[in-house]
Protein backbone atom coordinates (compact mmCIF):
# COMPACT_ATOMS: atom_id res chain seq x y z
CA UNK A 1 0.00 0.00 0.00
CA UNK A 2 1.17 3.07 -1.13
CA UNK A 3 1.84 6.12 1.64
CA UNK A 4 -0.31 8.83 -0.26
CA UNK A 5 -2.84 10.68 2.09
CA UNK A 6 -4.42 14.11 2.65
CA UNK A 7 -0.79 15.61 3.87
CA UNK A 8 0.99 14.48 1.06
CA UNK A 9 -1.51 16.68 -0.88
CA UNK A 10 0.52 19.68 -2.71
CA UNK A 11 -1.02 22.84 -3.91
CA UNK A 12 -1.10 21.89 -7.68
CA UNK A 13 -3.00 18.89 -6.62
CA UNK A 14 -5.39 20.76 -4.58
CA UNK A 15 -6.14 23.26 -7.49
CA UNK A 16 -6.09 20.17 -9.71
CA UNK A 17 -9.31 19.32 -6.54
CA UNK A 18 -10.38 22.94 -7.12
CA UNK A 19 -10.95 22.66 -10.97
CA UNK A 20 -13.00 19.06 -10.65
CA UNK A 21 -15.25 20.73 -8.18
CA UNK A 22 -15.62 23.47 -10.62
CA UNK A 23 -16.51 21.50 -13.35
CA UNK A 24 -18.41 18.30 -11.41
CA UNK A 25 -20.30 21.35 -9.95
CA UNK A 26 -21.33 23.01 -12.97
CA UNK A 27 -22.45 20.00 -14.99
CA UNK A 28 -24.43 18.81 -11.99
CA UNK A 29 -26.36 22.03 -11.65
CA UNK A 30 -27.25 21.80 -15.98
CA UNK A 31 -28.21 18.45 -15.10
CA UNK A 32 -30.48 19.68 -12.03
CA UNK A 33 -31.91 22.60 -14.37
CA UNK A 34 -32.83 20.05 -17.24
CA UNK A 35 -34.66 17.61 -15.02
CA UNK A 36 -36.60 20.45 -12.83
CA UNK A 37 -37.23 22.35 -15.64
CA UNK A 38 -35.39 25.71 -13.48
CA UNK A 39 -33.24 28.31 -14.95
CA UNK A 40 -30.31 27.78 -11.55
CA UNK A 41 -26.95 30.13 -11.40
CA UNK A 42 -24.24 28.23 -9.84
CA UNK A 43 -21.53 30.28 -7.66
CA UNK A 44 -18.17 29.06 -7.36
CA UNK A 45 -17.73 26.32 -5.31
CA UNK A 46 -15.67 26.06 -2.32
CA UNK A 47 -13.01 23.10 -1.91
CA UNK A 48 -11.53 22.63 1.20
CA UNK A 49 -9.55 19.64 3.04
CA UNK A 50 -11.16 19.45 6.58
CA UNK A 51 -10.73 16.96 9.67
CA UNK A 52 -13.74 14.67 9.79
CA UNK A 53 -14.12 16.54 13.00
CA UNK A 54 -14.46 19.59 11.59
CA UNK A 55 -16.61 17.83 8.44
CA UNK A 56 -19.40 18.02 10.69
CA UNK A 57 -19.53 21.67 11.65
CA UNK A 58 -19.21 22.64 8.09
CA UNK A 59 -21.96 20.67 6.89
CA UNK A 60 -24.36 21.32 9.78
CA UNK A 61 -25.07 21.28 13.45
CA UNK A 62 -24.30 17.63 14.71
CA UNK A 63 -28.21 17.35 15.54
CA UNK A 64 -29.55 18.67 12.74
CA UNK A 65 -31.42 16.23 10.53
CA UNK A 66 -29.67 16.10 6.85
CA UNK A 67 -30.45 14.09 3.71
CA UNK A 68 -27.30 12.39 2.53
CA UNK A 69 -26.61 9.90 -0.30
CA UNK A 70 -23.55 7.42 -0.50
CA UNK A 71 -22.03 5.42 -3.06
CA UNK A 72 -18.79 3.53 -3.31
CA UNK A 73 -16.22 3.44 -6.28
CA UNK A 74 -14.38 0.75 -8.08
CA UNK A 75 -12.29 0.35 -10.91
CA UNK A 76 -9.56 2.41 -11.10
CA UNK A 77 -10.41 4.31 -8.18
CA UNK A 78 -11.24 2.86 -5.29
CA UNK A 79 -13.15 4.52 -2.56
CA UNK A 80 -16.20 6.05 -1.89
CA UNK A 81 -18.48 9.69 -2.15
CA UNK A 82 -21.09 11.74 -0.26
CA UNK A 83 -24.13 14.43 -1.51
CA UNK A 84 -25.08 16.09 1.57
CA UNK A 85 -28.35 18.34 1.67
CA UNK A 86 -29.83 20.42 4.38
CA UNK A 87 -33.69 19.20 4.96
CA UNK A 88 -34.87 22.41 3.64
CA UNK A 89 -33.10 22.21 0.18
CA UNK A 90 -34.01 18.25 0.00
CA UNK A 91 -37.89 19.32 0.36
CA UNK A 92 -37.14 22.22 -2.22
CA UNK A 93 -35.72 19.65 -4.51
CA UNK A 94 -38.07 16.89 -4.29
CA UNK A 95 -40.81 19.68 -4.15
CA UNK A 96 -40.34 20.73 -7.43
CA UNK A 97 -39.78 17.11 -9.23
CA UNK A 98 -42.90 16.04 -8.01
CA UNK A 99 -45.26 19.07 -8.78
CA UNK A 100 -45.35 20.39 -5.22
CA UNK A 101 -45.83 23.94 -3.58
CA UNK A 102 -42.71 24.81 -2.65
CA UNK A 103 -44.16 25.06 1.72
CA UNK A 104 -45.18 21.26 1.49
CA UNK A 105 -43.04 19.60 3.99
CA UNK A 106 -44.58 16.41 5.34
CA UNK A 107 -41.92 13.53 6.09
CA UNK A 108 -41.01 11.81 2.77
CA UNK A 109 -43.08 9.09 1.39
CA UNK A 110 -41.58 6.00 -0.42
CA UNK A 111 -41.64 7.76 -3.72
CA UNK A 112 -40.04 11.12 -2.28
CA UNK A 113 -37.21 8.66 -1.16
CA UNK A 114 -37.00 7.37 -4.54
CA UNK A 115 -36.95 11.10 -6.51
CA UNK A 116 -34.31 12.14 -3.69
CA UNK A 117 -31.90 9.15 -4.58
CA UNK A 118 -32.09 10.19 -8.19
CA UNK A 119 -31.24 13.45 -7.83
CA UNK A 120 -28.15 12.70 -6.08
CA UNK A 121 -27.45 9.74 -8.29
CA UNK A 122 -27.01 12.10 -10.88
CA UNK A 123 -25.65 15.24 -9.41
CA UNK A 124 -22.54 12.61 -7.84
CA UNK A 125 -22.60 11.21 -11.16
CA UNK A 126 -21.73 14.84 -12.75
CA UNK A 127 -18.72 15.07 -10.13
CA UNK A 128 -17.12 11.41 -11.15
CA UNK A 129 -18.10 12.65 -14.71
CA UNK A 130 -15.97 15.36 -14.27
CA UNK A 131 -12.91 13.36 -12.76
CA UNK A 132 -13.03 11.06 -14.61
CA UNK A 133 -12.34 12.90 -17.87
CA UNK A 134 -9.63 14.94 -16.27
CA UNK A 135 -7.91 11.97 -14.87
CA UNK A 136 -9.11 9.53 -17.67
CA UNK A 137 -9.36 6.68 -14.99
CA UNK A 138 -12.21 4.54 -14.67
CA UNK A 139 -14.82 4.57 -11.91
CA UNK A 140 -18.21 2.49 -11.38
CA UNK A 141 -19.56 4.04 -8.91
CA UNK A 142 -22.33 1.06 -6.63
CA UNK A 143 -26.05 1.75 -6.64
CA UNK A 144 -26.29 4.47 -3.90
CA UNK A 145 -27.36 4.56 -0.65
CA UNK A 146 -30.14 7.19 1.01
CA UNK A 147 -30.09 7.90 4.37
CA UNK A 148 -32.19 10.74 6.46
CA UNK A 149 -30.85 11.28 9.82
CA UNK A 150 -28.72 13.06 11.95
CA UNK A 151 -25.30 14.85 10.79
CA UNK A 152 -23.39 12.82 13.12
CA UNK A 153 -24.87 9.63 12.64
CA UNK A 154 -24.77 10.21 8.75
CA UNK A 155 -21.23 11.50 8.97
CA UNK A 156 -19.86 8.87 11.31
CA UNK A 157 -19.84 6.50 8.29
CA UNK A 158 -16.88 7.90 6.66
CA UNK A 159 -15.25 8.62 9.59
CA UNK A 160 -15.21 5.13 10.83
CA UNK A 161 -14.84 3.52 7.44
CA UNK A 162 -11.44 5.60 6.28
CA UNK A 163 -10.49 7.37 9.99
CA UNK A 164 -7.83 4.51 10.08
CA UNK A 165 -6.00 5.90 7.35
CA UNK A 166 -6.04 9.63 7.77
CA UNK A 167 -8.13 12.18 9.26
CA UNK A 168 -9.12 14.29 6.61
CA UNK A 169 -11.79 14.82 3.51
CA UNK A 170 -12.15 16.63 0.34
CA UNK A 171 -15.09 18.97 0.88
CA UNK A 172 -16.87 20.33 -2.22
CA UNK A 173 -19.90 23.02 -0.96
CA UNK A 174 -22.18 24.13 -3.54
CA UNK A 175 -24.79 26.99 -3.87
CA UNK A 176 -27.28 26.87 -6.34
CA UNK A 177 -30.52 27.70 -7.37
CA UNK A 178 -32.86 30.96 -8.62
CA UNK A 179 -34.86 32.64 -6.52
CA UNK A 180 -34.38 29.86 -3.34
CA UNK A 181 -30.49 29.19 -3.12
CA UNK A 182 -29.38 25.56 -1.98
CA UNK A 183 -26.67 24.21 -0.44
CA UNK A 184 -25.17 20.80 -1.49
CA UNK A 185 -22.20 19.19 0.27
CA UNK A 186 -19.74 17.05 -2.06
CA UNK A 187 -17.13 14.59 0.38
CA UNK A 188 -14.83 12.49 -2.16
CA UNK A 189 -12.87 9.77 -0.16
CA UNK A 190 -10.52 7.68 -1.91
CA UNK A 191 -8.45 5.03 -0.58
CA UNK A 192 -5.14 5.64 -0.02
CA UNK A 193 -3.91 3.81 -2.99
CA UNK A 194 -6.11 5.28 -5.35
CA UNK A 195 -4.30 8.80 -4.32
CA UNK A 196 -0.94 7.68 -6.11
CA UNK A 197 -3.32 6.87 -9.33
CA UNK A 198 -4.74 10.29 -9.30
CA UNK A 199 -1.20 12.15 -9.06
CA UNK A 200 -0.24 9.92 -11.66
CA UNK A 201 -2.83 10.17 -14.09
CA UNK A 202 -2.53 13.79 -13.55
CA UNK A 203 1.11 14.27 -14.03
CA UNK A 204 1.66 15.14 -10.62
CA UNK A 205 5.10 14.29 -9.04
CA UNK A 206 5.51 13.92 -5.47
Amino acid sequence: MSDYNFEDINRMYFDVLKEIGNIGAGNATTAISDMLGLRLNMEVPQVKLLSFQELGSAVSAEEDTIAGIYLELHNDLEGSMMFLLKMDSAHYLVNRLMGRAESYEEPFDEMDLSALKEIGNIIMGSYLSALSSMTQMMIAPSVPFLAIDMAAAILSVPAIQFGQYGDDALLIETEFGDDVKLNGFFILLPEPDSYGKILSALGIEM
